[in-house]
C-alpha cells in the first residue's frame, strides 16, 4: 500500500510530526486551508531554565480568510536572530548542541524569509533530512482540489497521488467519516503519540516542544526516540 499523511505546515514542529512523516511514502503540506492564529503555524515552544517559552514568527496578515500559503512574515521584526539567541542560550549546555548549531542557525538566519509557509516547509524538510527520512513532498495548493472536512478532499488527494492508505492525527477522529474512506477503498489509520522521555535539560520532562530539543539532547540517537513502528 502507498501511504500518505496530510498536515498543515508548522514552525519547527514537535517530534510527533516527524514520526508521522516517517510512516508514509508521501507527505502533503496542507497549505491552502485557513490560517489559524495562536497555533503551531508560526510558533513553537522551547524549554528554558525558567520554564517553557514560546518563540513566535511575527506575521503581517493572518485574518480568518487568509490561507496558510499566503501568510507573510513581518520583515521589520528581527525575529530570526531573537529566536536563535533564545535557542543557543538555552541549549548551549546540551550534549549535541555544537553538532547541530550551524544547521539550525542556517534554517533561521541563512536567508531572508518573507513567506511563513516557505519557512515552515523548508525547516521541516531540512530536519527530516537530518533524521534520515525519505519521503515524497507535495503541497496541497499544487493539486487544486476541494472538499469538506469529513474526508472528501483528503480522498481526492489520495486518488490524485495514487495512495490507498491515509494516516491521520488523533485529533481528526471527531470529524473524519470512516464510511467515505471505506467506500473509496482507502485504509484509514490514526497515529498514536506515545513516547518515552529522553534525557532533557531544565527540570521535569516535557514532550510538547520543538523537535530541536530532541536533536540537541540526543544527537545521532534522536530517531530512536521519535520513530515508532508503523
Amino acid at each position: 500500500m502507498k501511504k500518505i499523511a496530510i498536515l498543515q505546515p508548522n514552525y519547527l514542529p514537535w517530534k510527533g510530526v516527524f514520526d508521522l512523516i516517517n510512516r508514509v511514502d508521501t507527505f502533503v503540506f496542507f497549505d491552502d486551508v485557513q490560517y489559524t492564529k495562536k497555533d503551531w503555524r508560526n510558533r513553537n515552544r522551547v524549554k528554558t531554565h525558567a520554564g517553557l517559552r514560546w518563540i513566535s514568527v511575527p506575521v503581517t496578515n493572518g485574518s480568518r480568510d487568509t490561507l496558510i500559503k499566503d501568510v507573510e512574515i513581518d520583515g521589520k521584526a528581527n525575529w530570526a536572530e531573537k529566536h536563535w539567541k533564545t535557542i543557543s542560550l538555552e541549549y548551549k549546555a546540551a550534549p549535541f548542541f555544537n553538532e547541530y548549531a550551524d544547521f539550525v542557525r542556517e534554517i533561521l538566519c541563512g536567508q531572508e524569509w518573507g513567506n511563513l509557509c516557505d519557512l515552515d516547509i523548508y525547516a521541516t524538510k531540512k530536519i527530516s533530512d537530518v533524521l534520515g527520512i525519505d519521503v515524497e513532498w507535495v503541497r496541497s495548493s499544487d493539486l487544486d482540489l476541494c472538499g469538506d472536512k469529513s474526508g472528501e478532499r483528503v480522498i481526492k488527494i489520495c486518488n490524485a497521488l495514487g495512495c490507498d492508505s491515509f494516516i491521520n492525527g488523533p485529533a481528526s477522529r471527531q470529524f473524519m467519516d470512516d464510511d467515505l474512506f471505506r467506500a473509496a477503498g482507502i485504509k484509514l489509520d490514526y497515529i498514536e503519540y506515545n513516547y518515552e522521555p529522553y534525557p532533557q535539560l531544565h527540570g521535569d520532562f516535557v514532550h510538547e516542544v520543538t523537535v530541536l530539543d530532541v536533536l540537541f539532547n540526543c544527537g545521532p540517537e534522536s530517531a530512536s526516540w521519535i520513530f515508532h513502528e508503523s
